[in-house]
């Protein structure tokens, strides 16, 4: 696996009230959220990057205000269609 180094002024973590373990937790996740919201990383990839799970990922969109569903009006028809019986 590739590691990323990532420099921060002392005063940022700081002002954030936050510790390095933390901003990198947050960090890591806020990559993975952006990264699946265009549509570079699947939700599963995404999840690996961010260090959860993919229920757990998809769960937490909302509070990265991410959409964890993105289907157009026709893929949207097909999904509810094939789940009907």
């Amino acid at each position: 696996m590739s590691e990323i180094v990532l420099d921060v002024p002392e005063g940022w973590l700081a002002a954030m009230g936050s510790s390095p373990e933390q901003f990198a937790r947050d960090a890591k996740t806020a990559s993975a959220m952006k990264l699946y919201e265009l549509g570079r990383l699947s939700s599963g990839q995404a999840a690996q990057l961010a260090g959860m799970n993919r229920v757990q990922f998809l769960l937490s969109c909302h509070e990265w205000g991410v959409p964890s569903v993105t289907l157009d009006d026709s893929e949207c028809e097909a999904e509810f269609l094939t789940a009907l019986p």
